[in-house]
């Protein structure tokens, strides 16, 4: 499963930048809103130090880590709900996204020229938050006149549940808050899915600062965590520019180099990668042999059927059982026949949530 995450913003933020480090693909990077107008996709692997020790360990024929598709979306402005600027094509966009990269400008610049003349972070965030509001209310307002017109026909009890959560989100937008901020139950949660609102999606606010603020940010990135502390949300510091400075350069040592010298003990790209995944739970598990290393991402909370239909939906469909090795067996006693000799292999049935780190081979039969 490739999470897809949606960068937003306003224009000369530095999406396209932070894109461009992310991405092996290059986004034009200019100096004027409105620079990026098709979304550009970009395929990222994520970076994982137990597959690298897996492949040490196997040395298989093939290695394929998990990926993560970045979608760089054009600037939104004030009135994008309403079509201003090109609205309604982004908003679009960010629909088709599992999670939202809101990258903030941290930093001041005289060269780069700002949308509202200033650097305010805060004020940036809510210009975005407003627009994706406004598009959620207007979406929500038509669902509830549809879903008024089901309940008041027969006895839908489903209409009418969704009717009750419609009006719920239409309450909590009007006050100007986010749909992810309505505390749902789990059943209630499951039929709002239906709604796809736009501020219902996770998000992730990237604080774009200048190299000097790469590892301890500024009086900027203290606003924005002030702002959204309320927040279920992930936030991280980056320097998109010295990141893809750092993305260019071919040699792994020059790279480490660089982020000493800059005080820091990854790249920042990996940091969001990594936050990416927690912010909607997710996790990963392995096979591993002669043939092929791999990783496979899964949802927490995932058991052992639903974990094998990843590989193939055959394995789900014929699901017998799972050989489970803890990662850290597997690398101490170096293979699966030294695991299997000191009973360090378990095998597990349907009830089995697999856990991060996982070595798995499932037992099937179709």
């Amino acid at each position: 499963m490739a999470l897809k995450c949606g960068i937003v913003g306003l224009p000369n933020v530095g999406k396209s930048t932070l894109f461009n480090c992310l991405s092996s693909a290059k986004a034009q990077s200019a100096n004027f809103p409105f620079c990026t107008i098709e979304p550009n996709m970009g395929v990222i692997t994520v970076p994982d130090e137990r597959l690298v020790k897996l492949t040490e360990i196997d040395k298989p024929k093939r290695v394929v880590p998990t990926t993560v598709e970045i979608l760089d979306i054009a600037g939104l402005v004030k009135g994008a709900s309403k079509g201003e600027g090109l609205g309604n094509q982004f908003l679009g966009n960010i629909r088709e996204t599992d999670a939202i990269i809101h990258v903030l400008r941290c930093f001041e610049n005289e060269n780069i020229t700002h949308v509202d003349g200033s650097i305010n972070p805060v004020r940036d965030k809510e210009i975005i938050d407003t627009e994706l509001q406004l598009k959620d209310l207007e979406t929500i307002e038509n669902r509830i006149d549809k879903l008024e017109k089901q309940a008041r026909h027969g006895n839908d009890q489903k209409a009418k549940k969704m009717l009750e959560i419609a009006l719920r989100y239409k309450q909590v937008l009007e006050q100007g808050k986010s749909a992810r901020t309505l505390q749902l139950q789990e059943e209630e949660a499951r039929l709002a899915r239906d709604f796809y609102l736009l501020t219902n999606k996770p998000v992730m606010y990237a604080c774009n600062v200048d190299e000097a603020s790469a590892k301890t940010g500024n009086k900027f990135v203290e606003a924005v965590k002030e702002a959204v502390k309320d927040e279920n949300a992930e936030l991280i510091v980056i320097a998109a520019a010295t990141e893809s400075d750092i993305a260019e350069l071919e040699d792994y040592d020059e790279k480490q180099l660089f982020l000493e010298e800059l005080g820091l003990t990854e790249p920042g790209v990996n940091k969001l990668i990594h936050s990416a995944y927690r912010l909607l739970k997710l996790n990963t598990f392995f096979t591993t042999g002669a043939d092929e290393s791999r990783a496979w991402t899964f949802k927490e909370g995932t058991k052992a059927p639903q974990a094998a239909g990843i590989i193939h939906t055959d394995f789900e469909k014929g699901f017998i059982r799972a050989e489970v090795i803890k990662y850290d067996n597997y690398v101490r006693l170096g293979s699966e026949h030294a695991c299997r000799e000191a009973g360090k292999i378990a095998v597990e049935g349907r009830d089995y949530v697999v856990k991060d780190g996982d070595i798995m081979h499932f037992r099937f039969n179709v």
